[in-house]
């Protein structure tokens, strides 16, 4: 066996190199000389994304090709990757590690929370746990002695650490009847095997251990036994040399014998590890090589003496000048986050125009990384986003969760129109084309209150529209699909058919399709998946939860110079621009993720990393970020909530400089991007269209819109446009009012106005299942006493000789050189063989001063048509005009309102028709122009607000 070397072979490639770049021209110059010499050695990494960089590297370096070393990530626990398959061939065979998704559904099993979903969730927690735990080499005895000797511990910790104990002691033992280990402790396994080999039988070659800053024992003790190797070495990325950190400072970060120390610091994670390695700061050295300066070495002090602790903060009152620069740092501050998103892209757009040079984005907040990737697509530009996105994020995620959710609501509007567009229902070509207009005129047809539930309350609702025969054959299979809980296995069974029904082979297609088929086939054959009952509350927050935890990455191939990098992925890659996004405290730094299952007490006195010790991994990647030779600072004044505080780090570099330098050009453009220029409001609109244009024909109800408002009436009967209700909407006061008029005209029609059958029929229209119970109660006693006034008034007319002659009589006459169309809810014949003109009103009849002002026509011109005859079948002079309304009137519902009783006969006609006659002049047959809001006191409705811009010039001279 070599003699080990007399020292441990521990470097550090400073923050201002590039870490790839330094580690391979450093490889190259001590080993490729022969062209085999790099091939024979290997080289451990953290994640494969390591991997990838430093193979870039390699190619930079060399400037032409060579054969490389192996690069074997050794897997890091924050990526959930497994353990590089080069390493997987050791002495003693292990059992397969249990797949994560049987993992988490056995572990929810244990934990039954209150339902499926939150079972799921709680074994998500305890899954990171028990991952802690593994990690730290915690066996449940030291667990229970740790308990044992905390105190005080509040009552839920207790009962929490109870179940932990129980699930801890008894989890291996599960997992061995099933043939298999927890991951992370299969790893471990591997690690201490290879590093018990390598003691004994070191391997042929090099061996690199190469940026690895995690601390957990068992790979500790493998980067501990390559630095004390033949031919071995330990590279760290950032260790803070006594030049830009004092001994006294490094010495304060602990631990201590208490296990206390400063786990926030930058430093800290890296002193645990020399601790673990048994290797002292001094005698790390500097690794000699640079592979290209990153910034310069100044920058990298004041970096370092911006992070000092806060004992030692003091020290910047006498810092010199030169150690406080933090030249080519430059900070944005954008008002929202959605400017910040676009400052971001024009400056990596801005990059591009610099041949050669490398811009990313390093961002913990992946709201943010995804509209920057969007904002790029502006101009192109689809950026290489590492951190890829959830498959909940994407088509066949979505697609999937539609489905449930429209089971979930027994195919309601939303859910069902939302299932309806997805971009993989239908078919494709031109069939897709067809689906998509049925899907449009079922949107229009699902406009109001919400249909009876499933097919069968649709297939009622829509009676046999063509439109929804297209479409029923593969919504079909989703109906019932949540009708009774059922295991997860079958429900995944399902939600497979569902979505092959739905969208065929394309649900199934793409990087997202094959992973959302390789989830649902892993719940299908689960035993674990057989065993968890899913109630349909459950069905799409615990199918969320699994989607969530799988991303779709996308393959390599994005734009060669712009990326998108998370923190972890931003670990040993090199770029020209980096643009730290986000820098608002709660983001970078997050802030710490409860663990409902293990105390802090119990975490201390275990040694394990505290919850805040993610804080200090966050800031030793923010200082390596700030390496870059361009480093461009970002941050939202306010999010979506509430101002917003910057961050702790943001704040330490502002402190050090005095401010760091705003990047006034970015701002500037940021606003001139998108800006209109100055508001130019518009004068109020009076379009005047030629008199072809011009309608020959209204609809008596359309009257007093045109005198009152005639821009609306423009709007709906010129340029034909009408407000839609909203899908799913609430049973309305027009909902009402047609619902009512309708019980009225059946009564007429079928009942002969008897007065006893009236209140039954209203009964009956009460109990119809549409209508929403709370709706019901508060309906029901106002409808049913405005129906007994109804009944009540029939009763007195049939005793007067009045009976009724005709119900929603539809008719028309020319009058003033149009021709007037409309309407009638009812038409008596008086004992004196006159007319009586009647509309129901379900709200307030017009008031007295609106029919004497002319702006409530409609009753007038229903009577000018009945005296012309032009109701088919009636015939007569009216004589008597009244509205019956069902409001509440004086304390009681219902009233009789007749707008003629201060009038001489004939005079209610003959007012109605001179106030329609000069309507008709201006608007009609003239050329008066439709002016907006012309008398808004009698223009109460506001569907057209929006296209005359009324805001914009109403009250405003």
């Amino acid at each position: 066996m070599p003699d080990a070397p007399a020292r441990p072979a521990v470097f550090t490639i400073p923050s201002h190199r590039s870490f790839a770049d330094a580690l391979a021209a450093g490889l190259i110059a001590r080993f490729g000389k022969d062209p085999l010499g790099l091939a024979q050695g290997r080289i451990l990494l953290p994640n494969n994304r390591a991997v990838r960089a430093v193979t870039d590297a390699f190619v930079r370096q060399s400037g032409s090709g060579l054969l490389l070393p192996r690069l074997i990530p050794v897997g890091d626990p924050e990526l959930d990757e497994r353990i590089g398959g080069a390493l997987d061939s050791v002495d003693e065979p292990l059992p397969p590690a249990i797949d994560p998704t049987e993992r988490l559904l056995r572990l929810a099993s244990l934990v039954r929370g209150e339902g499926s979903a939150e079972s799921l969730r709680l074994a998500a927690d305890l899954g990171r746990t028990l991952d802690a735990l593994l990690v730290e080499e915690i066996d449940p005895l030291q667990l229970k002695g740790a308990v044992a000797e905390t105190a005080d511990l509040a009552a839920h910790w207790e009962k929490s650490l109870l179940k932990l104990q129980l699930i801890y002691d008894q989890w291996p033992h599960l997992l061995a009847d099933g043939g298999a280990i927890d991951l992370a402790d299969k790893r471990n396994r591997l690690l201490r095997q290879l590093a018990d080999r390598w003691k004994v039988q070191p391997p042929s070659g090099f061996t690199i251990a190469a940026g690895i800053n995690t601390a957990a024992p068992a790979v500790a003790a493998l980067v501990g036994r390559v630095a004390r190797m033949p031919q071995a070495m330990v590279v760290l990325a950032g260790l803070w040399l006594p030049n830009l950190f004092p001994d006294e400072e490094w010495d304060a970060l602990g631990p201590d014998e208490d296990g206390r120390g400063q786990p926030t610091h930058p430093q800290f994670h890296l002193k645990l590890l020399l601790n673990r390695l048994g290797v002292a700061r001094g005698e790390v050295q500097r690794w000699r090589w640079t592979g290209g300066a990153a910034s310069s070495p100044v920058r990298s002090r004041a970096v370092a003496n911006a992070m000092a602790s806060p004992d030692f903060s003091h020290k910047w009152e006498t810092l010199k000048p030169v150690d406080r620069r933090l030249s080519g740092i430059r900070l944005a501050e954008l008002p929202d986050p959605a400017t910040e998103a676009q400052a971001i892209a024009l400056a990596l757009r801005e990059a591009l125009e610099t041949p050669g040079k490398i811009a990313a984005l390093v961002t913990p907040d992946r709201q943010l990384a995804g509209r920057v990737s969007a904002l790029l697509a502006r101009w192109g530009i689809e950026a290489d986003d590492s951190a890829g996105k959830p498959l909940s994020g994407t088509a066949a995620g979505t697609l999937l969760l539609s489905i449930l959710a429209a089971a979930g609501e027994a195919l309601a509007p939303v859910s069902l129109l939302v299932l309806l567009k997805h971009p993989l229902a239908g078919a494709e070509g031109d069939e897709r084309l067809a689906w998509l207009e049925a899907a449009r005129v079922l949107d229009l047809k699902l406009r109001g209150p919400r249909p009876a539930a499933g097919i069968a309350g649709l297939d009622a609702y829509f009676k046999g529209l063509r439109e929804w025969q297209a479409v029923r054959e593969r919504v079909r299979s989703i109906d019932g699909l949540l009708l009774e809980p059922r295991s997860l296995a079958q429900l995944a069974v399902a939600l497979a058919a569902a979505a092959q029904a739905l969208a065929g082979d394309r649900a199934w297609r793409g990087p997202d399709g094959r992973m959302a088929a390789e989830l649902l086939a892993e719940l299908q054959a689960s035993g674990a998946a057989r065993q968890l009952i899913v109630a349909a509350e459950d069905a799409v927050p615990l199918l969320r939860q699994l989607l969530d935890s799988r991303a779709v990455r996308p393959p390599y191939g994005g734009h060669p110079r712009i990326f998108i990098w998370g923190l972890l992925e931003a670990r040993l890659q090199r770029a020209d621009l980096v643009v730290l996004g986000g820098l608002n405290e709660g983001v970078w730094p997050a802030l710490p993720t409860p663990d409902p299952w293990l105390p802090p007490k119990v975490r201390a006195t275990l040694g394990m990393p505290t919850l805040e010790s993610r804080i200090g991994l966050a800031a030793h990647d923010f200082a390596s970020a700030l390496a870059a030779p361009e480093v461009l600072i970002t941050r939202a004044r306010r999010d979506a909530r509430s101002p917003t505080v910057a961050s702790r780090f943001l704040l330490r570099l502002d402190a050090i400089s005095g401010g760091l330098p705003r990047d006034v050009k970015l701002e500037r453009l940021v606003r001139a991007l998108d800006d209109p220029g100055p508001a130019q409001p518009v004068q109020r609109p009076a379009p005047s269209p030629p008199q072809a244009q011009r309608p020959e024909k209204i609809s008596v109800t359309a009257v007093d819109r045109l005198k009152a408002d005639p821009f609306a009436f423009y709007a709906q009967a010129i340029l034909r446009l009408r407000a839609l209700d909203p899908v799913d909407d609430d049973h309305t006061a027009r909902w009402k009012g047609i619902a009512v008029h309708q019980a009225l005209q059946e009564w007429l029609q079928h009942d002969n106005c008897d007065p006893d059958r009236l209140r039954p029929r209203a009964e009956r229209l009460l109990k119809d299942e549409a209508i929403h119970p709370m709706l019901r109660a508060l309906w029901a006693p106002r409808l049913l006493e405005a129906i007994d006034w109804i009944a009540a008034m029939e009763r007195d007319n049939q005793a007067a000789g009045r009976r009724p002659l005709a119900a929603e009589a539809t008719g028309e006459t020319p009058l003033a050189g149009v021709t007037v169309h409309g309407r009638v809810d009812r038409i008596d014949r008086l004992a004196n063989d006159a007319l009586a003109i009647i509309d129901y009103k379900t709200g307030q009849p017009p008031s007295q001063k609106t029919v004497t002002e002319g702006f409530a026509l409609q009753l007038g011109l229903l009577g000018l048509i009945g005296r012309a005859g032009g109701f088919e079948g009636v015939s007569g002079d009216p004589r008597a005009f009244e509205y019956w309304s069902l409001a509440r009137y004086r304390g009681n519902f219902g009233r009789l309102m007749c707008p003629d009783k201060d009038m001489a006969p004939g005079e209610f006609l003959d007012h109605a028709y001179r106030n329609f006659a000069e309507v008709a002049r201006k608007w009609l047959t003239g050329s008066e122009p439709f002016t907006a809001k012309l008398n808004p006191a009698y223009a109460p409705y506001g569907d057209y607000d929006q296209l005359m811009r009324l805001e914009e010039w109403y009250g405003r001279k």
